[in-house]
């Protein structure tokens, strides 16, 4: 016979792998309509276009693409922005601002596997459309937080790295950066943390065009990693100070909802997607061992690239699977299966038909019930409650009917009493 397996990248759900993803994805959406975001989705399948239209003709190769039955060129969405756009571009004018918008897509890369990174993922993403203010960027980032939080995760497990591109593009304007040079200045620069200092310079003169007095003054920036630092170095540079009174005003209003132990100044989160306009940040374990679990910022004018709407915009993605990593390593992950409230067990068949209507009363009213689906011996009738995770043993024998009762056994206590079946709930 034919051994069929998964595609390389891609994942097979068994019920205990089910209930955690639910419980991720049913923290998602409770923080998102806390937060008053309201869902949204859209097909899986786009035109190609869509996404070359965004990140260019390079994006093909991380795709999965084809040619389908209509001639037309498609791909699976590995990502939500552009969908996201086409929705609100068509809608746009009549739509209350902002607009706040969360969904909880699948999507698809081909990339290569590692830790924290597959080749499908679910993710968590929220936006906000129409608001250029602050404000919008401390909500955001609130939420992303307030997520983590509801499934256990402190300011000792995690922390918010963030930065504003505003404010780096003037720090490398005034090292001597040329401004057509700048988005490959970023994407270079992107890398800080994970190449040695001599690539980026290497890479800043011969790939950007950086010369090497003005590549050296870029690696002299992101020397202060600390916000006091870089005010003292910088804050009395043109452009500079604004952009600072920006961010004080940002951590300000963290600190006022609580959050300011979770957030850290540091000017290496670049996030080298060159439509990035505003603050940018990325959410790290802070033992620092596994992947960015979320990352997002302020895309000012993506949303009129793609869809022709002139609206500000920001928002972040947060995927499942760096997330259920991270959830696991720090002891966070639900116990595998909720079990069910009830199993009902019968003596005798003579049983049968009253176990069968006192099932359906307990559905009806909203319990979880099982039972076995043949006449069993009791011994084994209760391995099959234990093995079904029963909060619950209902034990129904000729004597117990005959006086109108029940006897309902606690499984974790092990404690019995006997309660009038109509009264049973």
């Amino acid at each position: 016979m034919p051994n069929f397996t998964t595609l390389p990248g891609f994942r097979d759900f068994y019920p205990d792998d089910l209930a955690v993803r639910n419980h991720i994805m049913r923290a998602w959406r409770e923080a998102a309509l806390r937060y008053g975001f309201q869902e949204y989705d859209g097909p899986p399948l786009e035109p190609l276009e869509l996404y070359v239209e965004k990140s260019g003709p390079e994006i093909v190769q991380q795709l999965y693409n084809f040619t389908d039955k209509g001639g037309r060129e498609v791909a699976l969405r590995p990502e939500m922005t552009p969908t996201l756009a086409r929705l609100v571009g068509a809608r746009a004018g009549g739509m209350r601002k902002p607009i706040k918008w969360f969904s909880l897509p699948q999507l698809f890369r081909y990339e290569r596997q590692q830790r924290g990174r597959l080749r499908e993922h679910f993710q968590f993403n929220c936006d906000i459309l129409g608001e250029p203010g602050v404000a919008a960027d401390a909500e955001l980032l609130a939420l992303a937080l307030d997520t983590l939080r509801a499934l256990g995760l402190t300011a000792e497990h995690v922390v918010a790295r963030v930065s504003d591109r505003r404010l780096l593009r003037a720090l490398l304007l005034h090292a001597g950066v040329p401004e057509g040079q700048l988005t490959l200045a970023y994407n270079i620069v992107d890398k800080i943390e994970r190449e040695p200092r001599e690539s980026i310079l290497g890479r800043l003169t011969e790939e950007a065009g950086v010369p090497e007095p003005a590549a050296a003054a870029v690696l002299g920036i992101f020397a202060h990693r600390d916000y006091d630092a870089v005010r003292e170095a910088y804050g009395g540079t043109a452009g500079v100070a604004e952009e600072l009174a920006r961010l004080d005003e940002y951590f300000r209003l963290l600190a006022a909802m609580g959050l300011g132990e979770f957030v850290r100044f540091d000017l290496s989160i670049v996030r080298g997607l060159a439509y990035y306009t505003g603050i940018v940040f990325e959410v790290f374990d802070r033992q620092g061992e596994l992947r960015a679990v979320c990352g997002g910022g302020r895309y000012d004018h993506l949303l009129q690239q793609i869809a022709g709407v002139d609206l500000p915009a920001l928002g972040f993605g947060m995927g499942d699977v760096v997330l259920r990593e991270l959830l696991s390593d720090r002891g966070l992950l639900p116990e595998a299966g909720t079990g069910v409230d009830y199993y009902l067990v019968a003596v005798t068949a003579d049983e049968r038909d009253a176990l069968l209507s006192l099932a359906h009363r307990l559905r009806d009213a909203g319990r979880s019930v099982d039972y076995g689906l043949q006449p069993r011996g009791v011994g084994k009738q209760f391995k099959d409650a234990a093995a079904a995770r029963a909060r619950r043993v209902v034990i129904l024998g000729p004597d117990e009917l005959q006086a109108g009762v029940a006897v309902v056994r606690d499984m974790a206590s092990g404690e019995e009493v006997r309660v009038p079946l109509e009264r049973m709930e």
